[in-house]
């Protein structure tokens, strides 16, 4: 079973960055990865995703051209660099491990494994 490990959340000002990392127990370099996030009281949404080589990215409109995917195989993790920070942004952001391939599903139902989580709160 994989484990996934979310780090680099906090409390930060609008305008502000943040970039978000996530560590894998497993290799993941043939899974397609993505971030989602769960604002309070808000049902869990797709942030962004990227395939297995890293050749195809996708990102929720509320967030493209602010936040940026990338992927390390060497490393093994999942890295989401946040710029340009804003309120609505607050909520916690999972890791997620997804299909196998050039697929980036934006269900969160396609997705097998989760980490646990890291808080994000933007402060106006």
């Amino acid at each position: 079973q994989v484990q996934l490990e979310e780090s680099g959340g906090g409390l930060v000002q609008l305008g502000e960055s943040l970039t978000l990392s996530c560590a894998a127990s497993q290799r993941l370099a043939i899974y397609s990865m993505a971030w989602f996030r769960q604002a309070p009281g808000k049902e869990r949404e797709f942030v962004s995703g990227i395939n297995w080589n890293g050749g195809m990215t996708d990102y929720a409109d509320s967030v493209k051209g602010r936040f940026t995917i990338s992927r390390d195989h060497a490393e093994n993790t999942v890295s989401l660099e946040m710029n340009n920070l804003k309120p609505g942004d607050t909520g916690i952001y999972y890791c997620a491990q997804g299909p196998v391939g050039r697929q980036i599903p934006r269900s969160s139902s396609e997705y097998t494994y989760w980490g646990p989580g890291t808080r994000v709160t933007v402060s106006s």
